[in-house]
């Protein structure tokens, strides 16, 4: 398989694996909270909070799906990817040192984070010609 085709591909399996997430975030926050993190009857500003979260899994979504249609926009699409699980991942071990262990589902979403990070730092580096620098 081609790089080109294998960035294409993980940019897909991102948008796709990402786009659930993003709407258990925000879709119906005040049924998604409570069953899947324990945050018992959210409040009016923890829903909008919840809802802009989506809003910028969506946002990013469509930045990867772009990156999966246009060649001129991949690197980028696959840097913000990057820093995007990155980010996420480092906010989660900031909190395990700050506040402990969550719950499985958690660790299981910072392990993921890790390795999506992993593989799309490849993916960036891989690129012919070392053109990645900047180009997009």
């Amino acid at each position: 398989m081609s790089i080109d085709r294998a960035q294409q591909l993980f940019l897909l399996a991102m948008s796709i694996g990402l786009f659930p997430v993003a709407l258990s975030y925000g879709a119906m926050p005040e049924v998604s909270l409570p069953l899947l993190y324990g945050i018992s009857d959210p409040d009016l500003p923890t829903q909008h909070i919840f809802r802009a979260v989506m809003g910028l899994y969506l946002g990013m979504i469509c930045l990867w799906l772009a990156g999966v249609l246009r060649p001129n926009l991949r690197i980028a699409a696959l840097w913000t990817l990057f820093v995007f699980v990155t980010g996420i991942a480092l906010g989660r071990v900031l909190s395990l040192g700050l506040d402990g262990w969550p719950g499985p589902l958690l660790v299981f979403y910072l392990l993921a984070e890790i390795g999506l990070a992993a593989t799309s730092w490849i993916l960036i580096n891989k690129v012919p010609n070392r053109t990645n620098a900047g180009s997009a």
